[in-house]
This record gives structure tokens, sequence and C-alpha cells, in this order.
């Protein structure tokens, strides 16, 4: 039975060892020339004492996670620097939002273990991360790459995200995915 909970320091060296061997798994599938940028030691250190990541676990061992973070985590990068540049303007159902870095959280990567996919643990990681997370914020804020659509119909289908943006960055188009909280 897969138990689901936040992550403790003790479960680092897993995550690490996981970023290690699956960073490049979705893009590898696009273009094997990108390369991907797993999160150190230290980033997942952080990410659990000052953020949020869910685990997924059968046993001891980790099958998924989700990580929530607030955008001082991911904001430096450019590719995130777009998207907060982009949030003021975001609305839903053609009613603005007034999204902002104070009100949302950037939520991913998502990673599910392929021998356990289709077992409905995306659903209940997402579910579990907004339980936790729905008292801190607002929204939660996504990308996809435009060429996943594996992660494109699970995040629309099974995660209550809906499309609130499209754009391009480095030879590459996303979409910017949103799901309300309250």
């Amino acid at each position: 039975m897969i138990q689901y909970r936040q992550a403790h320091l003790t479960d680092v060296p897993q995550l690490v060892e996981l970023e290690r061997k699956h960073v490049n798994a979705e893009l590898s599938r696009h273009d094997p020339s990108l390369q991907g940028q797993g999160l150190t030691q230290v980033q997942l250190t952080h990410l659990i004492n000052q953020h949020w990541i869910i685990l997924a676990l059968d046993g001891a061992k980790i099958v998924g996670y989700v990580i929530a973070a607030q955008w001082s985590f991911f904001g430096k990068q450019a590719l995130y620097q777009k998207i907060i540049q982009k949030l003021p303007s975001l609305g839903l159902d053609g009613l603005p939002l007034r999204v902002n870095q104070d009100n949302s959280l950037q939520y991913g990567p998502i990673w599910i273990a392929q021998s356990y996919r289709g077992q409905g643990i995306f659903s209940r990681l997402v579910e579990q991360l907004v339980l936790t997370i729905k008292h801190k914020s607002d929204y939660l804020v996504a990308y996809i790459a435009e060429d996943n659509g594996r992660s494109f119909k699970a995040h629309t289908q099974y995660a209550d995200m809906h499309v609130v943006d499209y754009f391009g960055f480095q030879h590459r188009d996303f979409y910017l995915l949103l799901r309300k909280l309250s």
C-alpha cells in the first residue's frame, strides 16, 4: 500500500539518487541533446526545510514525489523570471486573478516511478500537496512543455489545473497552468 507524507531530511540521500537517475527522462524523449539540471543535496535540504516535498512511498522506497516552492527558490533562473513577469496578467475564465509571488507557489517537478504509473499516485500526490499548502497560498502555478502530452493530460485531467497562458522560451513552447487553492 502506498503511503503519502512530507519529506524528512533523512529522505535526502534517496531523493538525490532519484534526481541523478531520472533528471533527463522527460527531456531525452524529445531531444537527446537537452540536459536537465537535477536538484542537489543542498537544494533538496532547503526545499524540505523551507518549502514542500510530498512523497509517495512503497515501504521505505520513494516511488513518487511532488515539489512546491515559493518563487524565491527558483526565481533567479531565467525561465522562472519569465513566468514571474506573467503572473499579474493571469486570468481564469476571462476574469483577472491578481496572481503574484506572494499569493502563489511554483509547483513541480512531479515524478512517479515508471512501474508505479497508472495507479492513481499522481492525483494523490497532488491532493496531499494541496492539503499541506492550501492555507499558505491561493494558487499553484506550473509550466509544462508543449511536447509533453502525458504530463499535460495528467495535470489538466487529474490535478484540476487550467491553462492560463502559452509561451516560448529557448526554442521550446510551454503551457502555463494554474490551480486555485481557495
